[in-house]
């Protein structure tokens, strides 16, 4: 039965990270209103420095592309703020407060309407399915620091 229960809480938790940017510029405290005040309850969170190793890891899936070496250094600058995140469709209601990663496309509202410069300081990740929420939680957090 415990199994079931955590099998039903992952397709509901998600994964983000406030990029170096977001915490450069102060905007921590905003965005983590914003999420919370979205109803998202936040069941994991750290302020951590990603290692190039940990960044070229973690964007993998980008490694042939032409802006993966800009997006690694870029990730490794400065610290990030990692949480997992709780909400019944909890992904794609994520996505949807996030916005479109060109904030010049994002929505009113959203938090990279409000919070990224551009396509490449965009300000936020979010997963883009549960599948990758449970992996990217999992390469950020350790078990016993998810609630």
């Amino acid at each position: 039965m415990h199994e079931n229960l955590n099998k039903a809480m992952v397709t509901n938790r998600t994964f983000t990270m406030l990029k170096p940017d977001s915490v450069e510029k102060g905007n921590i405290g905003a965005i983590l209103e914003k999420i919370t005040a979205s109803g998202f309850r936040i069941v994991a969170l750290k302020l951590t420095q990603m290692t190039t190793a940990d960044a070229q890891a973690f964007y993998e899936v980008h490694s042939e592309r032409p802006f993966y070496g800009e997006l690694v250094e870029y990730m490794t600058r400065g610290p990030i703020v990692s949480a997992i995140l709780e909400k019944d469709n909890a992904v794609e209601d994520f996505r949807t407060l996030i916005g479109a990663t060109n904030p010049a496309e994002a929505a009113e509202g959203t938090i990279r309407k409000l919070y990224a410069a551009s396509i490449g300081e965009n300000a936020v990740h979010g997963s883009d399915s549960d599948e990758n929420a449970a992996i990217e939680s999992a390469f950020h957090f350790s078990g016993r620091e998810q609630f």
